[in-house]
């Protein structure tokens, strides 16, 4: 009866989580021996390919401080580094921040590293930016599910972190000191 109970719960318990619509997901690499972790929820297209950041679409209807975007869904998506380190020409201190992304240039994105942490992921304080970078913009060649981010090592103390989700891909130069 033991075994009938724990198996029907791992059932469920299975079947909830596959059924969420934005899993948490993790996304850590390793660049000259330190870590960064980015923690996000990945929310789905879901037949919305065509309609998550247009004028109108689901991105500016559910923030209300739009053009900026949680970068992710639910909770606020959060990384944290080992070391100090540079996003493109902007200096990160080793710590935990909150990243949002400023979308209001569908052809060029804005990375928004905040200094508040552990807010909900809709709230967002200009004035707690750390700063802002430039990100580089590309299209996939197929539309992306799932929203990703990756981590990349490129040698040396250098790398590229990227998130990608339906039709866009926005990426950023890291470099280790």
């Amino acid at each position: 009866m033991r075994r009938l109970l724990l198996c029907t719960g791992l059932l469920f318990a299975t079947a909830v989580f596959a059924q969420q619509p934005s899993p948490s997901a993790k996304a850590t690499g390793t660049i000259a021996g330190k870590t960064i972790t980015i923690n996000y929820c990945s929310p789905r297209v879901r037949g919305r390919a065509g309609q998550i950041f247009t004028p109108g679409g689901l991105v500016q209807q559910t923030h209300q401080s739009y053009p900026v975007w949680r970068a992710g869904a639910n909770a606020a998506t959060t990384m944290h580094t080992d070391a100090d380190i540079s996003l493109g020409d902007l200096n990160v201190p080793a710590g935990t921040y909150t990243l949002f992304v400023d979308i209001s240039d569908p052809a060029q994105w804005t990375l928004v590293v905040s200094k508040e942490t552990g807010e909900w992921g809709l709230a967002y304080n200009k004035s707690m930016d750390l700063g802002r970078v430039k990100m580089d913009m590309s299209k996939p060649p197929s539309t992306i599910e799932d929203l990703v981010y990756t981590i990349t090592d490129r040698g040396g103390n250098r790398g590229t972190l990227t998130l990608a989700w339906e039709n866009e891909t926005a990426s950023v130069p890291i470099h280790v000191h």
